[in-house]
C-alpha cells in the first residue's frame, strides 16, 4: 500500500513586498503540482516552483524516524527533500488574505495544509508586533517559549531571528522532524510535541503557529555554517571542520574552494530573503512598516576555550595534530570580513547613508555575535586570530592563537558607524542569555537568547575559561567592552544577596522579547517552565527614541 502524501512543513511566509509575498513549504516527494490557493473562498491560485535541497543528509547522530541512538545511519546519507515556493501577488497593504497550500503526487493523491493568512509588507505608520528571537538549536525550552509567545501577545506581524536556528545545518531532521519533537519548523509552526518534566509533572509544549502568518527575517550565526564537505564520517565533524579560505586555497588548490573551507548552502537554499548586490542573502537591508532593518553577517567559528590540548580550540591546536596542518582549526575564524575597508563594511556604510535608512522612524541592526554581553562567547575579541607557532630544534611544540582586543572589528569599526547613523537598537544572540546595555550615544544593545537554554553569565562566582601567560589579557568576568548591564525595569530576578540581577541565564526560565512599533517599546517576558501553570511575567521594557 502507498501511504497518503504528507507535507514536511506547514507553509511559511518570506520576502513580502508592497503587493506580494512568497509562500514556502517542503515535502519528501517531488510531486507533479504544487500550488497556493488564496483570497475569497480560496478561488485564486499561484503555482509554485520546486527545487531539491542539495546538501541535506542524516547520519549516526540524527534523531529521525526510529533512530534514537547511533545505529540506523553509519555515515552521512543523502536525504531527498523538495522545496516549493509560490509568489502571491496583487495584494493590498493592511489586508490579510486566507491561503492554503496543496501538493500533488504522481498518483494524483494530494495533501493540503490548514488555512492561514498572509499579507504584503506593512505600510509606514502601521503598528506592528515583532518577535525578537535567536539560538533555538533544538534546545529544551524552545517549544515552551514559542507557545508562550502566542498565548501572551497573540499573532505577531514578523519574526527577527538573530542566528543559530539549528545546530548542524546539513542535518535535515534538525530543521524538519527530529524525533525528540524539537526541530526548528515544528516549534515555529505549533507542531512540536516537546515534553518537559518537573517534580514528576509532565507538560507537553507545542510551540506556536507563528511563521505561517508572519514573515521571518534571519541572519547567519555560526550554526548556519558547514565546514569541509564530505571529508569526515559524521555531520558534526563536518560542521567542526571549517578553515579559512586562504588556507584551503593553499592546501587544496586543485579542488573546490568552498567545499574545502566552509559554506552556507543549506541555509541559503531554505530561506528566501532580501538580497544585497554585494552580499546576497548573507547581508541585506529591508523596510518593514516604520522600521529599516539592517542584517549583517557577523559571526565566527565557535571553538572550545579548553586549554587541555586535546581538541582544536580557540586559543590553541590539539597536541596530537601539531604536525598536520590539514587538521588544524585555525582558531575562531571569521567567516565574512566586516573590518573597515571590507566589502561588507563598505556596503553597510552606504546603507546607513541611504534615504531608506535615514528616513526610517526606527533604525535597527541585527547580527549574531555580541558586541556587549555577560556571556562567554564575547571573549576573545572579534578579530582575525593571530597564529603563533612555537618551535624547538625545528619541531613544532605548540600552535597558539592571540586575539588583540584593540582590533575587535565590531567595537572598533562597526559600532562607531552605527552611533553616527543614529541606530536605536542593535539586536544579537550567541551567548544564550538575556541582557541589555545602553551606550552613551543612546544605542540600545539587546541580547535575548535565553530561549531554549543557557550556558550562564560571567559574574559573581562564575568566570570564563581564559588563558594566562598570553600576550593579550582575556577578560574573565563582566562585559569586556565596557558598558554596564541594565537592571530590568519592571520585575528583575533577585540574587542570593537580595539584590536585583541584570541578566537572565537559566535552564528553567525562558525569555522572549517583543518590539511594538506602535509605541516604540521593546518588552521582555519570562516564563518559569518548572511551574507550567504560572503566568508569563513582563520583566523589562524600554522605549526607542
Amino acid at each position: 500500500m502507498i501511504s497518503a502524501p504528507q507535507l514536511l512543513t506547514d507553509p511559511f511566509l518570506q520576502l513580502p513586498t508592497e503587493t506580494s509575498v512568497r509562500v514556502v513549504w517542503f515535502t519528501e516527494f517531488a510531486g507533479t503540482k504544487h500550488l497556493v490557493s488564496y483570497g475569497e473562498n480560496l478561488k485564486q491560485t499561484a503555482k509554485a516552483s520546486t527545487n531539491k535541497l542539495s546538501r541535506t543528509r542524516e547520519d549516526q547522530q540524527s534523531r529521525v524516524a526510529s533512530q534514537t541512538q547511533n545505529r540506523q545511519y553509519q555515515q552521512p546519507i543523502k536525504r531527498d527533500i523538495w522545496r516549493h515556493e509560490a509568489e502571491v501577488t496583487g495584494l493590498t497593504p493592511g489586508m490579510r488574505v486566507p491561503y492554503r497550500v496543496t501538493s500533488v503526487q504522481k498518483s494524483d493523491e494530494s495533501v493540503s495544509s490548514d488555512v492561514f493568512t498572509l499579507a504584503p509588507t506593512p505600510k509606514s505608520g502601521t503598528p506592528l508586533k515583532i518577535l525578537l528571537t535567536s539560538d533555538h538549536q533544538l534546545k529544551p525550552m524552545t517549544a515552551a517559549n514559542l507557545q508562550k509567545v502566542v498565548e501572551t501577545v497573540g499573532q505577531v506581524d514578523g519574526v527577527w531571528f538573530a542566528g543559530d536556528l539549528v545546530n548542524t545545518p546539513d542535518r535535515a531532521s534538525e530543521w524538519f522532524d527530529d524525533n525528540r519533537y524539537s526541530a526548528l519548523f515544528p516549534g515555529l509552526q505549533g507542531r512540536a510535541k516537546y515534553e518537559m518534566t518537573h517534580n514528576s509533572v509532565k507538560t507537553i509544549y507545542t510551540g506556536g503557529k507563528i511563521i505561517q502568518n508572519a514573515p521571518m527575517f534571519t541572519c547567519i550565526g555560526n550554526h548556519e555554517v558547514m565546514g569541509q564537505f564530505a571529508r569526515t564520517g559524521s555531520l558534526n565533524n563536518e560542521y567542526d571542520n571549517t578553515i579559512p579560505r586562504a588556507v584551503a586555497q593553499k592546501l587544496y588548490s586543485d579542488k573546490s574552494l568552498i567545499d574545502n573551507s566552509f559554506n552556507t548552502f543549506t541555509y541559503e537554499e531554505i530561506f528566501t530573503l532580501p538580497k544585497s548586490k554585494e552580499g546576497g542573502k548573507r547581508y541585506y537591508a529591508v523596510s518593514f512598516g516604520d522600521v529599516r532593518l539592517v542584517v549583517l553577517y557577523v559571526t565566527n567559528m565557535w571553538r572550545t576555550a579548553s586549554l587541555d590540548g586535546k581538541n582544536k580550540g580557540r586559543y590553541q591546536e590539539a597536541e596530537k595534530d601539531l604536525n598536520n596542518p590539514e587538521k588544524w582549526g585555525y582558531g575562531q575564524i571569521i567567516y565574512e570580513p566586516i573590518a573597515k575597508g571590507s566589502k561588507q563594511y563598505s556596503w553597510l556604510e552606504a546603507e546607513l547613508n541611504s534615504p531608506e535608512f535615514q528616513q526610517a522612524k526606527y533604525k535597527v541592526v541585527m547580527f549574531h555575535h555580541p558586541p556587549h554581553t555577560l556571556g562567554d562567547n564575547i571573549v576573545p575579541a572579534y578579530t582575525d586570530p593571530v597564529q603563533i607557532i612555537e618551535r624547538d630544534d625545528g619541531k613544532i611544540k605548540a600552535v597558539r592563537y592571540e586575539y588583540p582586543k584593540d582590533a575587535d572589528y565590531i567595537i572598533r569599526d562597526v559600532v562607531p558607524l552605527l552611533e553616527t547613523a543614529d541606530v536605536q537598537l542593535v539586536f544579537y544572540g550567541h551567548s544564550h542569555l538575556w541582557n541589555r546595555f545602553v551606550s552613551p550615544g543612546g544605542i540600545h544593545f539587546l541580547e535575548t537568547s535565553n530561549v531554549g537554554n543557557s550556558y550562564g553569565a560571567a559574574l559573581g562566582e562564575r568566570k570564563r575559561e581564559v588563558p594566562t601567560g598570553y600576550q593579550e589579557d582575556y577578560v574573565k568576568q563582566g562585559n569586556p567592552n565596557g558598558l554596564e548591564p541594565i537592571i530590568p525595569t519592571i520585575a528583575p530576578l533577585i540574587g542570593k544577596d537580595g539584590k536585583p540581577i541584570p541578566y537572565i541565564a537559566s535552564n528553567d526560565i525562558t525569555v522572549f522579547s517583543i518590539f511594538d512599533t506602535g509605541t516604540g517599546t521593546v518588552s521582555s517576558y519570562r516564563f518559569d517552565t518548572r511551574k507550567p501553570d504560572s503566568e508569563v511575567v513582563k520583566f523589562d521594557e524600554f522605549k526607542l527614541k
